[in-house]
């Protein structure tokens, strides 16, 4: 992650600013360009957005979104997988989704990346617990464990056969050993 030398001091002087790839993000008043995404990255992200929609999309109960700019609470973060319940997806007057989320995800999930600070990465979930998301999974590849944030800022470690927690209402179980090994293919 880089931080970049423009300071803006509002979340709004921030979204003003041209789009970087990847993605940069503003907390604490600082720009952090997120890390340029790797295979153990990518395929966790795909495969946990596509594992949520297939039980959460058709029952119009949630809907996972990978990258997803959510800004809420003076910050513009991107997790890496945004879940949001199906009546707090922003819509237009005519129910076609918005392209600004000016909200919390219900469910953040974010994916470490070696180059990445975990406490800040850490700091991501905890943010998004204070401002109201239920549910928060930072998963570590290196050591296959997730830490789970809920909504009262608590953090849990869970590793090899424990179940994940997952939104009330969306009927998937998953343990941390099922999750890491789709890193096997």
């Amino acid at each position: 992650m880089t931080t970049t030398a423009i300071r803006p001091t509002v979340v709004d002087e921030f979204l003003e600013l041209p789009e970087t790839k990847p993605a940069s993000e503003f907390i604490n008043g600082q720009i952090i360009q997120k890390p340029m995404p790797q295979g153990e990255h990518s395929l966790l992200q795909g495969e946990l957005c596509e594992a949520i929609n297939q039980i959460a999309k058709p029952q119009k109960f949630a809907k996972a979104f990978p990258e997803l700019r959510c800004v809420f609470g003076g910050s513009a973060i991107v997790p890496d997988i945004a879940i949001f319940r199906w009546e707090r997806i922003p819509r237009l007057a005519l129910g076609r989704i918005a392209n600004r989320f000016d909200t919390y995800p219900d469910w953040a999930i974010e994916i470490l990346l070696p180059t990445q600070s975990y406490k800040q990465v850490l700091a991501k979930l905890l943010h998004c617990a204070e401002y109201g998301t239920e549910l928060g999974w930072l998963l570590d590849p290196e050591d296959e464990s997730v830490l789970v944030v809920d909504s009262d800022r608590r953090i849990k470690e869970l590793t090899n056969s424990d179940r994940l927690p997952v939104l009330s209402g969306i009927d998937l179980e998953l343990s941390v050993e099922q999750v890491f090994s789709w890193l096997n293919l």
